[in-house]
């Protein structure tokens, strides 16, 4: 690197991880999940699944897409909240079956979760909640939950810490099947409780309590614990990630979903509003980080001040493309009285089938040549 290179401290980690040199605790990067020379023909990608309650039903329509497309191959997820679990199943599906297997576990699960899913009247009340754009909404039961958490903890108002995600995962999700597919890179992440930090769980020891907690609201459970650390929501540091694909995937192109809305065209004023766009802005601000510091590092390797490669001591140029639901789902925002009924989460995975259908149609081709989202622009600070 040029001595005139001046590197910003907040972005020096970040550099470091788009070094080409593989990280001492993870493996060679994955070879995809179907190696035929059929596959071989196939354009890779990384998926990068953003979390965002009952909307997290728009990603499973993108997945189910790119899972029909042949031309596309998958080579790295990671999800963070619902991101999680719809990259949990995935791989799970692909693990167990391939890609119809996949289509048909998703389709499964979110079948499961809807209020046709026959969960206890318990369960149901708590992935209402869970799905925070839910039937509660204005209802008596929100009255209720409201005036009980403004003065009680998840630690008051569930003393047996009971939580319906374990009994889904119990019934759809094989962890140890999907910890031994090395054909596919798998990246949870949470948030630790005490330090405040991201930690990123690849995919050999993602188990149940890892999803749970990457999907922990602080607010309706109990912080997960593993190895006696305890973890809440993957969302308020890493939504998602996309470094840990620097170095562990042979692909540099990564196809974004993301639910949560990035432009509002109204200023909130009610309180579930303005609490909403505040959620939608902070679990949006570490992706924007992300795009900083991979328009920087990609703009000195254009400059000739960093080495391009996969070679120790050189840097990978990732490609970011993106599906966002607000581009294709207007109806969805953050005040509708949207429910759990299973005809909406179909509308909901239309609606992501459509999205991912428009961006192949008109991106196929960028795929391994260029980014299609103006990362400089995404990142850049308003000024006075």
């Amino acid at each position: 690197m040029s001595k005139k290179t001046t590197i910003p401290f907040a972005l020096g980690r970040a550099l470091s991880r788009a070094i080409g040199k593989p990280a001492p605790d993870q493996r060679p990067a994955a070879e995809p999940h179907d190696i035929t020379p059929k596959a071989r023909g196939r354009k890779k990608i990384n998926l990068a699944l953003q979390g965002g309650g009952a909307h997290g039903a728009f990603t499973w329509g993108v997945l189910d897409h790119l899972l029909s497309d042949e031309r596309i191959w998958i080579e790295g997820i990671s999800g963070t909240s619902s991101g999680a679990v719809n990259a949990i199943m995935l791989a799970d599906g692909l693990a167990r079956g391939g890609p119809e297997e996949a289509r048909k576990r998703l389709a499964d699960f979110w079948r499961a979760t809807s209020r046709d899913g026959g969960m206890t009247s318990l369960q149901r009340n708590v992935i209402d909640r869970l799905y925070s754009f839910g039937a509660l909404e204005g209802s008596p039961m929100q009255a209720w939950f409201g005036a009980m958490t403004s003065n009680l903890s998840p630690y008051d108002l569930n003393p047996l810490n009971i939580n319906p995600l374990r009994d889904l995962f119990d019934k759809f999700v094989d962890f140890d099947a999907v910890r031994a597919f090395d054909k596919l890179a798998l990246f949870v992440t949470a948030t630790n409780v005490h330090t405040g930090r991201l930690r990123v769980f690849p995919r050999e020891k993602i188990t149940a309590d890892v999803i749970m907690a990457s999907a922990c609201l602080p607010l309706l459970f109990r912080a997960v614990e593993i190895d006696d650390v305890p973890y809440w929501d993957g969302g308020y540091m890493g939504n998602p990630v996309i470094f840990p694909f620097f170095d562990t995937t042979q692909t540099e192109d990564v196809l974004i979903v993301q639910v949560n809305p990035l432009v509002r065209s109204s200023t909130p004023t009610s309180r579930e509003d303005i609490i909403h766009r505040v959620n939608e802005i902070t679990f949006n601000s570490s992706l924007i980080s992300e795009y900083r510091a991979i328009d920087f590092v990609g703009r000195l390797i254009d400059q000739g001040k960093l080495p391009h490669g996969t070679g120790p001591g050189e840097y990978r140029r990732i490609n970011v493309h993106r599906v966002v639901l607000d581009r294709h789902g207007k109806t969805f925002t953050a005040g509708s009285k949207l429910t759990t009924d299973y005809e909406f989460f179909e509308l909901l995975r239309d609606s992501g089938k459509r999205a991912a259908r428009h961006f192949l149609d008109d991106h196929f081709d960028d795929i391994g040549v260029k980014s299609t989202v103006d990362l400089k622009a995404e990142a850049k600070a308003e000024r006075a």
